[in-house]
């Protein structure tokens, strides 16, 4: 007897989710709620954060000066104990915490965790900075396979285990691209991609491109486009920037036309 295609067992869909550090503040039961329901429909969920406002907050505190580059945090050597301490210390046991508490089985991860192979992105520019060279997918894998939501800090190491800070956003790009996700949902604390005051439903990689170079996509939301266009060029179907409500702006390699 043959199985008929409606019978035949079909892959799980995988989202990666990102969440930026001011949205972790915001982090609610109605948002674990989306994501329990995400998995009871068949979607498997890797969930990358970062932690902005808390290492801006221990920085300060510690007197220590922090700058950005095209939305990537110079990272000093005194700086990048404060941010390991705060992102792998602080916010990833809190954010494990609050998912498990939630329903979901989550278990946290850091580049430390033969997850990510790690490099200098540019000493002379950023400091402590990495860039990822590849990442581990076999463990993400097994997690999934045995029902574990990977909830990943934005944080790795050299090959001699010299600390680095990456850019949360290349990281969840990395990892959806490591994994074929058929999506990356990027959730930060603006609903999308604003031109001219108003939020773009759906952009194409040509116009994210053209609003580069006119500067009217500057500042932090650099780096996110440029992981969503990454992402697409690998073959990710589509990257979505959006809000609180997890509505806003959805990225296509090209225009779909109905």
């Amino acid at each position: 007897m043959t199985m008929s295609k409606s019978t035949q067992p079909t892959a799980p869909k995988r989202i990666v989710v990102k969440l930026g550090g001011s949205m972790l503040e915001r982090l609610n039961e109605n948002h674990i709620a989306n994501f329990k329901r995400l998995q009871k429909q068949g979607t498997d969920l890797i969930i990358v954060h970062g932690g902005g406002p808390a290492i801006n907050k221990q920085l300060a505190e510690n007197g220590v000066a922090s700058t950005t580059i095209g939305g990537i945090r110079v990272t000093s050597k005194e700086a990048v104990t404060i941010v390991q301490s705060v992102l792998v210390g602080q916010v990833n046991p809190t954010l494990v915490h609050q998912l498990n508490k939630g329903g979901m089985t989550a278990i946290g991860l850091s580049g430390y965790d033969n997850l990510l192979t790690c490099d200098f992105l540019d000493k002379e520019t950023y400091g402590f900075v990495g860039e990822i060279k590849e990442v581990n997918n076999n463990l993400i894998e097994t997690l999934l396979a045995n029902g574990i939501t990977p909830v990943i800090s934005c944080f790795g190491c050299a090959n001699d285990g010299t600390p680095l800070n990456i850019n949360g956003d290349t990281v969840a790009s990395k990892i959806a691209l490591a994994i074929k996700a058929e999506s990356l949902l990027l959730v930060t604390d603006t609903p999308g991609i604003k031109i001219n005051g108003e939020v773009q439903q759906v952009v194409t990689a040509s116009a994210i491109n053209n609003w580069i170079e006119s500067e009217d996509i500057y500042g932090g939301m650099i780096p996110k486009v440029t992981a969503a266009l990454d992402c697409l060029a690998e073959g990710i179907p589509s990257v979505q920037i959006v809000g609180e409500s997890l509505e806003g702006t959805t990225i296509l390699q090209q225009e779909v036309f109905a």
